[in-house]
């Protein structure tokens, strides 16, 4: 009978996210995934199979997570552009509260492994496609509200903003508030 687990596998898996979040795929090594999550090396890799693993692990629990944040803001009372607009800036503040900017676990790792991983490829696609779901819902509900026109196509300006989206999560490494707040203006100009 082997030993019972003393560790809260969702738990390590969190942990384990900020880690390749902050250190990307590449730069984390086994030592850093037991040194964020308490767990011994062979522990770890017994509970989770690879780093590899780990990590799919890891993004899909950045996915639920971020679907669930954005579907509750854009969900919360106001106009679709105001909504939209909050979301985009709080984003933009999150990522400049840090020491460091971390920019988006999704956009850094389709940057890293996008075309050359599968499996990330398609985490990272299903990530953007679900949050392009969400955008273009919420402005359909702005069409049906009266604050988006009718003449807006959704769906296109869904796929926009989640370019925006990824647009400001790498240049909140490298831009001011000022900058990156005229871009969200312009984003949501369009409707």
């Amino acid at each position: 009978m082997g030993r019972p687990k003393n560790f809260e596998p969702d738990a390590a898996v969190a942990q384990a996210m900020e880690t390749f979040w902050t250190k990307g795929y590449a730069g984390t090594s086994p030592a850093d995934l037991a040194e964020a999550t308490g767990i011994g090396k062979g522990s770890l890799y017994h509970a989770f199979g690879s780093k590899r693993e780990l990590f799919g692990k890891a993004l899909d629990l950045y996915g639920r997570a971020g679907s669930e944040m954005t579907e509750a803001f854009l969900n919360e009372p106001g106009t679709a552009k105001e909504r939209i607009r909050a979301y985009l800036v709080l984003l933009v503040e999150t990522d400049l509260s840090l020491p460091a900017p971390r920019g988006c676990l999704a956009a850094n790792t389709a940057l890293e492994l996008g075309g050359k991983d599968p499996e990330a490829t398609e985490s990272v696609r299903r990530m953007t496609n679900e949050t392009i779901r969400l955008f273009a819902e919420r402005l359909r509900r702005g069409q049906r509200d009266g604050d988006v026109a009718k003449a807006v196509d959704a769906e296109a300006q869904a796929h926009f903003l989640m370019n925006t989206v990824v647009g400001l999560r790498v240049m909140t490494q490298t831009h001011d508030r000022d900058v990156l707040h005229r871009i969200i203006d312009s984003a949501v100009a369009g409707f």
